[in-house]
């Protein structure tokens, strides 16, 4: 097999599954129809945008100052533990508004506090040392470079935690990216419950484990009395309260799964099983504690505070907490894709009905109609059979759009329909430019078959350079532009593309085959 019948197979495969991945939606956008049951192709279809389908817009903001007050605690809690193992004597150990302050009780241990800061906390800076009556007081601020990581941090954690809860909740192509230093843009569409997919993203959902201080008086505690290293907590439902330490023994940083699963009383509980380190720490939290009571505490809120019968293997555990069936499958599901690092603020909301999307849709139909319509009439025209080939490209060069699109689940927005105009447009005025330089070649008396070399040839690079410079831009939109500038380069970029192929690869083929095959003596252009 020559070349040219190898390329005009291959232009031919390229058509059926373009035509074949496009089907869906055409199905989808041009008739009240579905694909007939036993479709065996792809059934993927082009996904329809928030400002098309309907749903969700939100601005969240992440609380990264929180965020580094969560981590200096942790510093803090750490550094008792590594000063209580070095014999570094202190007085008081506490998070300050810049990092983290120690009062020592033996002002000969300066130096040791010093080296081991240095040595295992490298975030902090040198310390800056007070006096306070009379024992000595050092402050070691975090460096300014670590706070903007461990903020910076927050907000990328913040996006993949939301982005995992959000893919659990089932939602379609959603559009979940960050916006400045601390803010997080969110497009849900098709949601029709927004104030579940609030709560859903909102939820912190940090899990704790903790004991039930049974050795003091809960009703003293309860009157201010409150014994050093505990305090009081309160049940998930209702006001009753529970005395309980402060130290907490497993938190759902360690959880493998969480799924929910039905009790013998016909309600819903969650199962959760921790990883292999969480398992063996809860295996020996267990067996260290049998016969007192462990609280389960999610944001704070008790769940539940069995008693501990037994030591627990397997590193597996159940919440109840009088669930209904949709409080427990968004509880399972905030707790397998992690808790927030930080609190999030809605700063902005806005839902979009499905009635403005279908109007909306059904305008930039007969927007692409009409504008197509009037490119078809005008190149059959004006360039007569000529024109009619560069209508079968642009027909396919709208075909092959939805089918790459549909193909990578792209998402056609608003803006992307605007950008299949403009692409219908671009789609012709590559042919236009190649017969114009083919009627040169005809002027001067040139063969068919030279008139198609030469067209094509003087005008490749003309062509291919247009394209690839607009491609740029909407490769550098796509990249940096958020929301409706996205949509539109996405289809812009789909359409350069499938242009390219089209005009120089499709046409020519074309072309080249009604000059060898069928002896044209002169051009209809």
């Amino acid at each position: 097999m020559n070349k040219f019948k190898f390329t005009g197979l291959g232009i031919l495969a390229v058509v059926i599954v373009g035509l074949v991945l496009a089907l869906p939606t055409l199905v989808q956008l041009l008739t009240p129809y579905d694909l007939p049951e036993g479709w065996i192709g792809p059934k993927n279809e082009v996904k329809l945008g928030l400002d098309l389908q309907g749903g969700m817009h939100l601005i969240l903001q992440v609380e990264t100052e929180k965020a580094l007050s969560s981590s200096l605690d942790r510093i803090a809690a750490d550094l008792k533990t590594q000063m209580i193992a070095k014999r570094i004597r202190y007085a008081k150990v506490e998070r300050s508004a810049e990092g983290v302050r120690v009062v020592l009780r033996d002002a000969g241990d300066e130096t040791k506090l010093a080296d081991l800061v240095k040595a295992d906390y490298p975030t902090l800076a040198e310390p800056t040392t007070s006096d306070e009556q009379g024992a000595v007081a050092l402050a070691f601020a975090i460096k300014p470079a670590d706070a903007k990581k461990v903020k910076e941090a927050a907000v990328t954690q913040a996006l993949e935690t939301i982005r995992n809860r959000i893919d659990q909740l089932g939602v379609s192509e959603p559009s979940i990216i960050t916006e400045g230093t601390d803010r997080i843009n969110i497009q849900l569409p098709g949601v029709t419950d927004p104030a579940r997919a609030k709560k859903l993203i909102g939820e912190t959902a940090v899990l704790e484990f903790k004991l039930v201080d049974e050795e003091h008086s809960q009703a003293d505690a309860i009157k201010g009395d409150i014994p050093p290293g505990s305090y009081i907590a309160y049940m998930k439902e209702g006001h009753e309260p529970m005395l309980l330490k402060q130290e907490t023994l497993l938190t759902g940083d360690m959880l493998d799964d969480a799924r929910v699963n039905i009790g013998s009383n016909n309600q819903p509980y969650i199962a959760i099983s921790f990883n292999s380190q969480g398992g063996r720490i809860f295996e020996r939290v267990t067996g260290d504690n049998i016969g007192k009571r462990l609280a389960i505490l999610l944001d704070g809120r008790i769940y539940s505070a069995p008693v501990i019968k037994d030591r627990i293997g397997g590193g597996k555990a159940v919440i109840e907490g009088r669930f209904s069936d949709e409080e427990a499958r968004d509880l399972a599901i905030v707790l397998r894709a992690g808790s927030l690092p930080a609190p999030i603020v809605i700063l902005e909301e806005r839902t979009v009905g499905p009635s403005l999307g279908k109007d909306s849709i059904n305008k930039g139909l007969l927007a692409v109609g009409i504008g197509g319509l009037l490119v078809i009439i005008f190149m059959a025209a004006y360039y007569r059979a000529s024109g009619l080939l560069a209508n079968l490209a642009l027909v396919l060069n709208l075909i092959f759009i939805f089918g790459v699109m549909a193909a990578f689940h792209a998402v056609l927005t608003l803006p992307g329909i605007a950008g299949i105009v403009l692409t219908i447009g671009m789609a012709v005025d590559g042919n236009i430019i190649i017969f114009e330089r083919m009627r040169e070649e005809i002027r001067l008396g040139r063969s068919p078959k030279m008139v198609v070399e030469a067209g094509y040839k003087n005008s490749f690079w003309s062509v291919f350079d247009a394209n690839i410079t607009t491609l740029i831009a909407g490769a550098v939109l796509f990249q940096f532009g958020t929301g409706p500038v996205r949509g539109f380069a996405v289809t812009l970029c789909v359409g350069i593309v499938t242009t390219l192929f089209t005009v120089l690869v499709m046409c020519k083929w074309i072309m080249e085959w009604l000059v060898n095959n069928n002896k044209i003596e002169r051009f209809s252009i």
